[in-house]
């Protein structure tokens, strides 16, 4: 058996030895907050056998496994209905750049572990509602105040951020630099004066995602984690590993063989749908779509193992998994007929196909609309000129607002 072989068998046998306690039956019925309980005591119980922080470095507590190690095991715990929706953007992505670029390496090091352990949770606090996508049109601002920084703006679509602890965030510190320049990264208190969050209630009749405001909100120079002006590098380094870490092949939906089973119990024209040539060359295209989104992302994850910094090509991951999750889930409704226009909001995306469908266009906007993508894609992949961007070039309070 080999090194992956036996790492899979101990992580199946964990998995199989907490289900009854954490997975998706225990679930059932649970609200929001006693969901988030659950997941608190099953993120401990999963760092306390071993399989917390699997690919980061044992000095900030992880495991020093590799990525490959950390796919097999998230693999194998997706089929259990675990409660971690909570904990998968604050250890995505806010925790790893606080590890690569916070100041303090001490409170680095504890916030890491409490993180790990589901004790703290981390946002992102990026999009703003007069940018939107345009991550350099942010218009929040951090002036200096004394050795610190004073923070005023509005963050919108954030989270789970009404229980979050920390997030990072970028502001505007130079407002006479180009837009993409005078930026700067921080980490700040979701619990300081000042903070506001107020969910935001979507159309799948979930709040996880919240506009945040911030009024007078000190930061101390400790909290900075760019160079001043040096923002949007570290920004761009976050969003990078986000379109990567912040989707899976199934854009976040159904598995393939979900889908495969709901094809063999639904009668079509007096036979298994499965038996439908369409239905057959859909199950097809979207299993090789699939084993290509995988295959960019274990790449990518080989050269972040090797200390190299993920390519463009998770633009491609984020783009076409969630475009295709929402075609088939209009399909698997179109086969399911009347019955596919049963909702309930208490229903998992990864396991029912309306709630699914209805909630896919939330994840083509966050993370970068499918525009910014197809931009990127064109841009940095494809090696097409740029757009014409008439605000290029000019200090950002002098572009019309």
């Amino acid at each position: 058996m080999t090194d992956f072989e036996a790492y899979r068998a101990s992580a199946r046998e964990f998995l199989e030895s907490v289900a009854g306690e954490f997975g998706k039956d225990a679930r059932r019925g649970l609200d929001v907050e006693q969901d988030l309980a659950l997941g608190r005591r099953y993120m401990a119980t999963k760092y306390d056998a071993g399989f917390g922080g699997i690919s980061w470095p044992k000095e900030y507590g992880g495991q020093g496994l590799t990525h490959t190690h950390k796919l097999i095991f998230d693999t194998e715990e997706a089929k259990y209905g675990m409660p971690v929706v909570y904990f998968g953007i604050s250890l995505g992505m806010p925790v790893p750049i606080l590890m690569h670029y916070g100041q303090d390496k001490d409170f680095v090091k504890e916030r890491i572990v409490k993180a790990l352990r589901g004790e703290e949770i981390w946002c992102q606090l990026f999009s703003e509602p007069s940018g939107g996508s345009d991550l350099a049109g942010l218009r929040t601002r951090a002036e200096v105040d004394g050795n610190g920084w004073r923070l005023n703006g509005q963050k919108l679509w954030t989270s789970w951020a009404q229980y979050c602890d920390y997030g990072v965030i970028v502001a505007r510190t130079d407002p006479t630099a180009q837009k993409h320049k005078g930026l700067t990264y921080y980490w700040v208190d979701m619990k300081a004066p000042g903070v506001e969050v107020r969910p935001v209630k979507l159309a799948a009749g979930d709040s996880h995602v919240n506009e945040v405001f911030f009024d007078d909100v000190r930061l101390e120079d400790s909290q900075r984690m760019s160079p001043v002006g040096g923002g949007f590098a570290v920004a761009m380094h976050t969003l990078m590993i986000e379109r990567y870490i912040a989707t899976d092949s199934a854009g976040f939906g159904p598995p393939l063989d979900v889908f495969v089973e709901l094809a063999k119990t639904t009668d079509y024209n007096g036979r298994p749908a499965i038996s439908d040539g369409r239905i057959r060359s859909q199950i097809a295209r979207n299993h090789a779509m699939r084993a290509g989104l995988e295959s960019i992302t274990a790449r990518a994850m080989l050269m972040m193992q090797a200390g190299m910094e993920a390519g463009p090509e998770g633009s491609l991951n984020k783009l076409v998994a969630v475009r295709s999750r929402q075609k088939l889930s209009e399909l698997a409704m179109d086969l399911k007929g009347q019955s596919g226009f049963a909702y309930s909001e208490h229903n998992s995306p990864r396991e029912d196909w309306t709630n699914s469908w209805i909630s896919a266009p939330t994840g083509r906007i966050a993370g970068g609309a499918d525009e910014m993508l197809l931009n990127t894609i064109a841009e940095r992949i494809l090696g097409l000129p740029q757009d014409h961007r008439p605000d290029k070039g000019v200090p950002f309070n002098q572009i019309p607002a």
